[in-house]
C-alpha cells in the first residue's frame, strides 16, 4: 500500500512539474512568439482599449494623441497635423498595423516597456496604465516650410543637423491623412487605404527615404571624392582641357556637356559649371574599385540607420559590374546608369562633406519620456560613416562653395552667408523633355549646421540648370527656417561638431 501511494506521489510530482515547465514555457521563453503571433489579437484589442503616449514635434506641436471615443474600442488615435507629419509619424490602426513612429517607438508609445511599468512598488500593485511621449528631432516650423515650399509638385526634401544626425525636416508630396487609415472603423479605413492606393501620384510611397532615383550630377561630389581619396585629383589638378564630348574606353558613343557646351579646367572650375565630360573621364581614370569604395563609404549599398521602418538602400554597382564596360562607369561617375539615391541619402552626403567628413547616424527621435515627465531615453549623437578624410572634405566643400556662388546653384543663395550645393538633373526620356529635378547643399558653409536635399519629379527640362531653377528654392526657404530653428541649438553630447 506505501509503495502504491510513493508511486502516485511520484507521479503526481512529474505531472506538477511538467506543468510548472510548460506554463514557463507559454508565459516566458515562448510569450513574445505568442503576443506577436497574427492569431492572436487580444494584445492588439487591449492596445485599442487603453491610453497610448503622444507624438510631438521639437517645438512643441502635437503630433499623435489618443481620443476617448465610443464603440468597439475605448481610444481612437488621431493625428492633429493631418498629411504634414504622416511621413514620420506613420498611422496606428487595428486594420493595417502600424508605421513611422508608431511602429518604431510602439513600445514606449503604449507602456509595454517594463521600467514604464514598474517604476517602483505601487506600480507592481496596481493596474496602473503608464505611457511614454515621443518627441520628435523635427521642428513643425521646418517641416511646414519644406511643405510650402515645394508645394503640390512630386518630390520630396529632407534636411539633417550636420552635427548630430538630427533630422530637422522629412517631407514628399503627395502625401496622406493618417486619421483616415487609423480610424477605428474597419470599412471605411479599408476604403480609404483602396483610394490611396489607386492614386497614380502613389501618396503612400514616401518618397524621402523609400524610393530611389537616379541622381544625376549631384553624385559628381561622390566622384570627386574618389578621385582625391585615390590621389589623382587635388584642387588645382589634374587640369582638365576644354571638351564638348568624351568617348570613354571600348564605345565610339559619346558623352556630352549640356546644350553640347565645352568646360574643362581644376575641380572647382568643372564642379561649378557641373562638368560631364571631365567628371565621366574622372570616373574611368581612378577605376571602378575607387568608386565603388567612394559610394559605399557615403552609405550607398546600405540602409541608412534612420530609426524609422523600411528606410531604403541606394545602391552603386560592385565594382565588378564595370569588368570590361568603362562606358557604363562613364556614366554612373555622373549619375547615370545604374546608380540610384534616395533624398535622404543625398542629404547625408552633403552633411558628411559639411561636418569634416563624417556622416552622423540620421535620427527622428530626441528624446522620450515617460507619463510623469521623468526621461526614459534621448538620442546620443554617434557617427556612422567617416565618409572622406577632413582635408578631401574641405576641397569639396570649396568646390560646392563655387556652384552656390557662382555656378548652376545660384538660386540658392542666402544673404550674407556662404552656401554649398550641387545640383543634378536625371533625364526621363519624355516628349517634351523632363527630368528629376536634384539640389543638395548645406549652410553656413563656413561653419555647417543644416544639410538639405530636394527632389522635384519629372520638372520640364534636362541641363543642370533644371536643378538650380526649380529645386533650389525650395532649398533655399528650408535652409533658412531650419537655421532658425537651430540657431540657439547646441549639438548634443556624442556630436562630432566642427
Amino acid at each position: 500500500m506505501n509503495r502504491q501511494i510513493r508511486r502516485l506521489g511520484v507521479a503526481m510530482m512529474v505531472l506538477y512539474g511538467a506543468i510548472f515547465v510548460q506554463l514557463n514555457l507559454v508565459q516566458v521563453l515562448r510569450a513574445d512568439d505568442y503576443n506577436a503571433h497574427p492569431a492572436n489579437t487580444r494584445a492588439v484589442v487591449r492596445d485599442f482599449n487603453r491610453p497610448r503616449g503622444v507624438i510631438q514635434s521639437a517645438d512643441g506641436a502635437v503630433l499623435a494623441q489618443s481620443e476617448p471615443t465610443e464603440g468597439r474600442f475605448e481610444y481612437q488615435r488621431v493625428y492633429p497635423e493631418g498629411p504634414l507629419f504622416s511621413q514620420v509619424t506613420g498611422f496606428f490602426s487595428f486594420t493595417f498595423g502600424n508605421d513611422g513612429v508608431e511602429r518604431t517607438y510602439n513600445d514606449h508609445l503604449a507602456g509595454h516597456r517594463i521600467p514604464l511599468r514598474t517604476r517602483n512598488l505601487v506600480d507592481l500593485l496596481l493596474d496602473d496604465v503608464r505611457t511614454a511621449n515621443v518627441t520628435l528631432t523635427i521642428p513643425r516650423s521646418v517641416q511646414e516650410a519644406a511643405a510650402a515650399a515645394l508645394g503640390e509638385r512630386r518630390g520630396a526634401v529632407v534636411a539633417v543637423d550636420t552635427r548630430t544626425g538630427a533630422v530637422l525636416a522629412l517631407y514628399s508630396w503627395p502625401t496622406y491623412d493618417p486619421n483616415v487609415l487609423s480610424n477605428n472603423d474597419q470599412a471605411a479605413a479599408r476604403a480609404a487605404r483602396e483610394l490611396l492606393l489607386a492614386d497614380e501620384n502613389r501618396p503612400l510611397a514616401l518618397r524621402a527615404f523609400r524610393e530611389r532615383y537616379f541622381p544625376g550630377s549631384t553624385f559628381k561630389v561622390v566622384t570627386a571624392a574618389a578621385g582625391i581619396e585615390s590621389g589623382q585629383v587635388s584642387r588645382d589638378q589634374p587640369v582638365y582641357p576644354p571638351a564638348s564630348e568624351y568617348v570613354p574606353p571600348l564605345t565610339t558613343r559619346p558623352i556630352r556637356n549640356y546644350g553640347g557646351g565645352t568646360c574643362g579646367g581644376n575641380l572647382l572650375d568643372i564642379m561649378r559649371v557641373s562638368c560631364n565630360t571631365a567628371f565621366a573621364q574622372m570616373a574611368v581614370d581612378v577605376g571602378a574599385d575607387a568608386m565603388t569604395g567612394a559610394a559605399e563609404a557615403f552609405g550607398f549599398n546600405e540602409r541608412p540607420p534612420l530609426d524609422l521602418p523600411a528606410v531604403a538602400a541606394s545602391r552603386f554597382p560592385d565594382a565588378g559590374f564595370f569588368d570590361q564596360n568603362t562606358p557604363l562607369l562613364a556614366q554612373a561617375g555622373i549619375g547615370q546608369n545604374e546608380v540610384q539615391a534616395t533624398p535622404l541619402q543625398l542629404a547625408l552626403v552633403a552633411a558628411g562633406i559639411a561636418n569634416n567628413g563624417i556622416v552622423m547616424t540620421p535620427h527622428v527621435m530626441a528624446e522620450i519620456r515617460d507619463d510623469q515627465g521623468e526621461l526614459v531615453e534621448r538620442f546620443q549623437p554617434q557617427p556612422w560613416r567617416q565618409a572622406v578624410p577632413p582635408d578631401a572634405a574641405a576641397v569639396i566643400r570649396d568646390s560646392m562653395i563655387e556652384v552656390v556662388a557662382r555656378g548652376t546653384g545660384t538660386g540658392m543663395q542666402l544673404p550674407g552667408m556662404l552656401v554649398a550645393g550641387k545640383t543634378g538633373t536625371a533625364q526621363i526620356g519624355s516628349d517634351p523633355p523632363r527630368s528629376h529635378a536634384w539640389i543638395m547643399g548645406f549652410a553656413p558653409a563656413d561653419a555647417p549646421r543644416v544639410a538639405v536635399a530636394v527632389l522635384v519629379e519629372g520638372a520640364p527640362g534636362v541641363g543642370d540648370i533644371t536643378g538650380g531653377r526649380v529645386a533650389a528654392p525650395i532649398a533655399r526657404a528650408v535652409l533658412e527656417a531650419a537655421l532658425a530653428a537651430t540657431a540657439d541649438a547646441e549639438p548634443a553630447p556624442g556630436g562630432s561638431g566642427q
